[in-house]
């Protein structure tokens, strides 16, 4: 089985580098350490097993949340290796909640290449997703910290939890701008908050900085999820990991189509709030609709508020590491919350 992929280490690092490709260079020997520790942990007798799973962590994914957990340990001073195991514990939890989702939201694209689901089957994308989520609790119990075991535990319910709250509002026109930023508090934020969290608890730091990097995570997962959902209606795959337009054909109220709803309620435009209607709540689509909804998305200025809440949210995440000394990974981890807004140019 292969080693698991990720983006590029270069020797030394580019003015032309992202954030995250920065980071990477930076905490290489940290992320090889994680990346061995996934391919240990992946592999099972059962076949099925370590193939799904390699097909999943070994895609190419941004591996943003290990990332994170193994630089705020470095931002930390951390000097021991159960930051390893915790980053590992990460990017299990969340590659088992792309296996669920996939099953639930029945896309035809995961990372670039077809979901699992579609080539092994939904009933096993669920069992090896469960596996995963194991595994996961093996590796936060073998650090020994009860502490960190507890943040990822209660992360771990947070996003099941967001994603059922994501579910029970699918296709739901009058959903709230306040309850879309509960299901992505829980269902994206949540993992980026604990990633960044547990290092300074291993690390002995005091509740200020901890606190400032659980604020730094939550920031930075809500404007990347806020981004993804602008993304959807105007991005790049590449950029955004799966086919654009998926949330529309699944009838998923993001924060840009909230916005265009109330803006065609605010106007009383009967037009715009059939159109709505039609394709979230009977989501009865044609093959012009998405392009359609696109340009309501614009005229109502959804695209651009969404991404202005992104920038907000990007700010804040910069301004929560400023309890820490200037360092290159405080620059760093800043210049990547910028780096979450701007991958949309």
């Amino acid at each position: 089985m292969n080693a698991p992929a990720h983006i590029k280490q270069d020797s030394t690092t580019s003015a032309g580098a992202t954030p995250a490709e920065r980071l990477l260079v930076m905490a290489s020997d940290d992320m090889a350490a994680v990346d061995a520790l996934i391919l240990e942990r992946m592999d099972s007798p059962v076949g099925m097993i370590p193939n799904l799973a390699q097909h999943l962590v070994g895609a190419g994914g941004k591996r943003l949340r290990p990332l994170l957990t193994v630089a705020t340990a470095q931002l930390c001073g951390y000097r021991g290796t159960s930051h390893h195991k915790l980053a590992a514990a990460v990017e299990f939890i969340h590659s088992a909640t792309l296996l669920h989702d996939d099953v639930v939201d029945e896309s035809e694209l995961r990372r670039g290449q077809k979901p699992a689901n579609l080539i092994w089957g939904n009933s096993a994308s669920i069992l090896v997703g469960d596996f995963l989520f194991a595994r996961a609790f093996n590796l936060m119990v073998e650090t020994g910290s009860m502490d960190a075991l507890g943040i990822l535990s209660n992360a771990s319910s947070v996003i099941a939890e967001g994603e059922v709250q994501q579910l029970a509002a699918l296709r739901d026109v009058n959903m709230t701008e306040t309850a879309y930023m509960e299901v992505i508090s829980a269902k994206t934020a949540a993992l980026f908050a604990a990633a960044s969290e547990v290092s300074p608890v291993i690390a002995g730091c005091a509740d200020k900085e901890r606190h400032a990097l659980r604020d730094y995570g939550l920031k930075l997962g809500l404007a990347f999820q806020l981004v993804d959902d602008a993304l959807d209606y105007g991005g790049f795959e590449s950029a955004l990991g799966k086919s654009i337009g998926d949330d529309f054909r699944e009838g998923k109220m993001t924060l840009p189509v909230i916005r265009a709803v109330a803006a065609a309620n605010a106007s009383e435009n009967t037009v715009e709030i059939d159109f709505w209607h039609r394709v979230i709540v009977d989501h009865k689509q044609t093959d012009v609709d998405f392009e359609t909804a696109v340009s309501m998305l614009r005229k109502a200025g959804a695209l651009d508020a969404t991404m202005d809440m992104a920038r907000k949210f990007s700010a804040e995440a910069r301004d929560a590491l400023s309890v820490f000394p200037k360092s290159q990974w405080r620059e760093t981890l800043e210049d990547l919350a910028d780096f979450v807004v701007d991958r949309i140019n």
